[in-house]
C-alpha cells in the first residue's frame, strides 16, 4: 500500500476506484465497502484509492467539548487498511479551513482534478463537504458533470450487519467485548509501552506489566478484569488484565496491568499489544492482599478456560 501525506505527491493510477471517510476501527461495515472497492477495481483493471482524514474531524470541530474516543490509532488504521489490500491511502489533513470546502469544490478539486476518479463507492449515509451537504443523491444527480460512476452501499446491506463505530464504542464502554469483537470482525486491541509500577503484583505471585497507552484519544474498555492475549515480539501469550484505579492498594490513577500466564522475562521498555477476548468481572476493593490474591487465582483459572 502506498501512503501519501496530502495530494502533492499523488499521481493518479489507471482507473482509480475511490472511497473516502474516517474509517475508525475498520469494522465489518467498512470492510464491506472496501471489499466492494476491490471487486470493482479488479473488474475495471484499476486500483483502489482511499481518502481519509487526520485528525478525526470531531477532534478539530469540537476541541473544547469533545468526549470522542477512537477505536483505532492512526498507525493501527494504516495497518488494518494495508491488510485489506488497499493500493493507495491518501491522508488529508483535517483543519477548520478544510471543513469549509463545499461539496462542489471537494468533487472538482480533489475527486476529479487530483485523483481523476473513475468510480466512487460510498456508504449509504456518507456525506462530505461543508456542513456535510454532499450526499449520494447529489452525486447521482450531477454524475454526468463529474465524469465518474457512483456506487452506494445500500442501507439494507449495512443495516443487515447492524454495525457502526458508535455501537462498538458503546459496547466497549459497557465491557461487552463479545459484541465489540463481533462488529469489528476481530479482537479489539490497544498497544502501549511497559513502564515501572509499584510491583505489588510481584509480591503476591502475580507480576504484571504496567502498560502506558500513548494516544490520549484511544478508547479504553470499561474498568475491570479481562481475559486477553498479549503480543510480545510477535508471539501471543494468554493473559489476564485489569483496567482501573486499584482500590485495594489505594491507587490514585487509572492503570492498565497485564499478567502474562506462564511467561518469564523482562518486559520493561517493550511495546505490547493487548487483544481483548472477554470481560471477567468488575473491579472491586478487597479487604487484604491475601483476598486479592485468592481472587486473582480464580481470575487466572477463568481466563485460561476462556482463552
Amino acid at each position: 500500500m502506498k501512503i501519501y501525506q496530502g495530494l502533492t505527491d499523488f499521481h493518479p493510477p489507471k482507473n482509480p476506484v475511490v472511497t473516502s471517510g474516517t474509517f475508525d476501527g475498520v469494522h465489518v461495515g467498512h470492510q464491506k465497502i472496501l471489499n466492494r472497492l476491490q471487486e470493482l477495481a479488479q473488474s475495471k483493471g484499476g486500483e483502489t484509492v482511499l481518502l481519509t482524514y487526520w485528525p478525526h474531524p470531531r477532534l478539530v470541530l469540537q476541541p473544547k467539548n469533545n468526549s470522542l474516543r477512537i477505536l483505532s490509532t492512526f498507525s493501527e488504521k494504516i495497518s488494518l487498511l494495508n491488510a485489506m489490500g488497499i493500493d493507495h491511502l491518501i491522508i488529508l489533513p483535517f483543519t477548520k479551513e478544510f471543513s469549509q470546502m463545499s461539496s462542489e469544490e471537494f468533487i472538482e478539486k480533489i475527486l476529479v482534478d487530483k485523483i481523476q476518479t473513475k468510480t466512487l463507492v460510498i456508504g449509504y449515509d456518507h456525506r462530505f463537504g461543508k456542513n456535510r451537504e454532499g450526499s449520494f443523491e447529489y452525486l447521482q444527480a450531477h454524475s454526468h458533470l463529474f465524469g465518474f460512476k457512483i456506487e452506494e452501499i445500500s442501507r439494507q446491506d449495512v443495516d443487515d450487519l447492524g454495525v457502526s463505530s458508535t455501537k462498538i464504542r458503546n459496547a466497549l464502554v459497557k465491557g461487552d467485548i463479545k459484541t465489540a469483537n463481533k462488529y469489528l470482525g476481530r479482537s479489539y486491541r490497544i498497544s502501549g509501552l511497559v513502564v515501572k509500577g509499584q510491583q505489588i503484583g510481584r509480591s503476591i505471585g502475580f507480576p504484571t506489566a504496567n502498560i502506558q497507552v500513548e494516544d490520549q484519544y484511544k478508547l479504553l474498555p470499561k474498568d475491570g478484569a479481562y481475559a486477553v492475549h498479549v503480543e510480545v515480539n510477535g508471539l501471543l501469550y494468554k493473559a489476564m488484565l485489569n483496567i482501573g484505579d486499584r482500590p485495594t492498594v489505594e491507587g490514585d490513577k487509572k492503570t492498565i496491568e497485564a499478567h502474562l500466564i506462564n511467561f518469564q522475562g523482562d518486559l520493561y521498555g517493550q511495546v505490547l499489544t493487548i487483544y481483548f477476548e472477554a470481560f471477567l468481572r468488575e473491579e472491586k476493593r478487597f479487604d487484604s492482599l491475601d483476598a486479592l490474591k485468592s481472587q486473582l487465582m480464580g481470575d487466572r483459572e477463568q481466563a485460561i478456560f476462556i482463552l
